[in-house]
């Protein structure tokens, strides 16, 4: 299955509180693993990897970009290696 590394980081004090791994993992068909992460009461950064379905991969990273964090995904493009 593909798996795309994201880094998540806060924009303002407010979003440390949300649950967004969380949200990614419910709300989408997708596995969260937290690589690396930094949180504190005004700031937070994870490094995740995102496993799933190339749809449910992409439909998670999409949202993502909605809410308002600081997205930076480490591969730009998602295989689902189906015509190897």
């Amino acid at each position: 299955m593909p798996v795309i590394t994201v880094q998540i980081s806060t924009r303002t004090k407010d979003q440390v509180t949300q649950p967004i791994l969380y949200r990614i993992g419910k709300d989408f068909n997708v596995v969260t693993n937290i690589r690396r992460a930094q949180v504190t009461e005004d700031y937070g950064f994870v490094e995740v990897d995102i496993e799933g379905t190339l749809e449910e991969v992409q439909r998670a990273i999409s949202w993502l970009h909605t809410t308002g964090l600081h997205i930076d995904a480490k591969q730009r493009s998602v295989s689902d290696e189906s015509n190897l």
